[in-house]
């Protein structure tokens, strides 16, 4: 079987079932994981399935939303690459801001021994991994805590981000795009998000370049509220331009 066929199939079992895993493909077709995990990649990239912790399902579930494990096993080698880069965008013994997510996750990890910087999140995974930095003073944003993303939301929240202006946040999205902006799926956590770019001077988009073309169903902000987008190699070059086009600085670490 060739690899279109192949893929069509399989495709074709996702819009069926709802999901499909990579080792039961991998059976099915008597193929080996990765070749399965390439098939996978180029239904992703053509916008047919949605990559998720071991398989993909099918596009257009705009209310799917893959808890924080699920999240923090796809596209690791990129996150790690996004967050090392986004290193060199923290301000002099300043303020920033750390969104939800895996990739900013990632991102709090790898903050340096040595910066003194004011951090604010309202994201409890950040938190815990900043919690002992000896250079960081940690405020904490409280509210109501998503499951899925272990996140504050809702009015104490809002409030909490209403109260300050941070030199850089630090903003993660499920999906974003040229027309549709920068998307998720839960509208509470939009909010949030909105209240983030309003709240800081500069803003710093971490995102792979998986998310890239991806709609939800909360729209929380445009292309032009970013002003640099770090993302992975996957976002080809001339969709970084027509990116730069819109005013958003791109770096593809």
């Amino acid at each position: 079987m060739y690899a279109p066929e192949r893929q069509q199939e399989i495709l074709r079992l996702a819009r069926e079932s709802g999901r499909v895993d990579v080792l039961s493909l991998a059976e099915e077709f008597q193929v080996t994981a990765e070749t399965v995990r390439r098939d996978l990649r180029a239904l992703d990239r053509a916008g047919l399935v949605r990559r998720v912790h071991g398989g993909a399902i099918p596009a257009g579930r705009l209310d799917f939303e893959p808890d924080l494990a699920e999240r923090e096993s796809t596209a690791a080698d990129e996150k790690d690459r996004i967050a090392r880069a986004a290193v060199a965008e923290l301000p002099f013994d300043g303020s920033v801001i750390i969104d939800a997510g895996s990739t900013a996750a990632r991102f709090a990890a790898a903050l340096p021994l040595e910066a003194k910087l004011t951090v604010v999140t309202h994201a409890l995974p950040v938190a815990a991994r900043l919690a002992d930095h000896p250079g960081i003073a940690l405020h904490l944003v409280g509210g109501r805590v998503r499951h899925r993303t272990r996140a504050a939301v809702d009015a104490w929240a809002l409030r909490g981000y209403g109260e300050i202006k941070a030199d850089v946040v630090f903003l993660a999205t499920n999906g974003f795009s040229l027309d549709g902006g920068l998307t998720t799926p839960d509208l509470a956590e939009g909010a949030v998000k909105s209240a983030m770019i309003t709240a800081a001077r500069r803003v710093v988009l971490l995102a792979d370049s998986a998310k890239f073309g991806r709609e939800h169903f909360a729209r929380f902000g445009g292309l032009d509220d970013v002003d640099l987008l770090i993302t992975d190699t996957g976002l080809s070059p001339q969709d970084a331009l027509a990116i730069e086009r819109r005013g958003t600085e791109v770096a593809r670490a």
